[in-house]
C-alpha cells in the first residue's frame, strides 16, 4: 500500500478538521468535548509552522487520512526541551504501518531540533496506541486515574516518554 508522507498545506485542513473532530465526538482518546472549527485548524496548525514545529500530513490515495506534529509539554521554561506530540488517523486507515512512518518522521525532526523527551499521552483504555508507542520505544512514564471525564464515566491518563538523546532504536 503507498502512502506519503509531506508538510501541512493550508488546504489539508478540512481533512485534519474531520480527523480531529471525530475523535473529540466519538472516543474517549481526546479529552476535548467541543468539535473544531476550520479557522481554528488552520489558524492552529499554520502558527505551529510559524513557531518552526513540523506539522506532518499522511496521503493514503491522494487522500488525507493521518497528521502528526508536536507542541510544548508544559508552559515554564524549564521544560522546552520536552515536547508532546499528537498523532491521528482517519477511522479505518490504522495498521497499515503508516503510524509508525509518520512518527518515526516527526522523531527525527524533534531529535534535529535539539529536544530530548517526547512525550505521548493517552487515555488507559486506549491498548493500540499503547502498543504502537512501545513498539517505538516509548516506556511508561505515569498513569493519573480519573483526572478527565467524558462520555459519563471518569478517564485515566497515561503518560509514555521517549529519550530523543539516548533512542537505543535509533528512529
Amino acid at each position: 500500500m503507498s502512502f506519503q508522507i509531506r508538510s501541512f498545506k493550508e488546504e489539508d485542513s478540512p481533512a485534519i478538521l474531520e480527523i480531529i473532530n471525530d475523535s473529540i465526538l466519538n472516543t474517549s482518546f481526546n479529552y476535548d468535548y467541543y468539535p473544531k472549527t476550520l479557522e481554528e485548524i488552520k489558524e492552529m496548525f499554520l502558527e505551529k509552522i510559524r513557531d518552526g514545529i513540523p506539522v506532518l500530513v499522511c496521503e493514503l490515495q491522494n487522500r488525507v487520512c493521518g497528521y502528526a506534529t508536536f507542541g510544548k509539554f508544559r508552559a515554564k521554561p524549564g521544560y522546552c526541551r520536552t515536547i508532546e506530540h499528537s498523532i491521528y488517523f482517519r477511522e479505518g486507515t490504522q495498521g497499515k504501518g503508516m503510524g509508525t512512518a509518520l512518527l518515526k518522521q516527526l522523531i527525527g525532526l524533534a531529535k534535529d531540533q535539539g529536544y530530548h523527551i517526547m512525550i505521548a499521552g493517552m487515555d488507559s483504555e486506549n491498548h493500540g496506541s499503547y502498543r504502537f508507542h512501545e513498539r517505538l520505544g516509548f516506556r511508561e512514564a505515569g498513569r493519573f486515574p480519573e483526572v478527565a471525564f467524558k462520555f459519563g464515566k471518569w478517564l485515566n491518563l497515561v503518560f509514555m516518554q521517549l529519550n530523543l538523546s539516548q533512542d537505543p532504536r535509533q528512529v
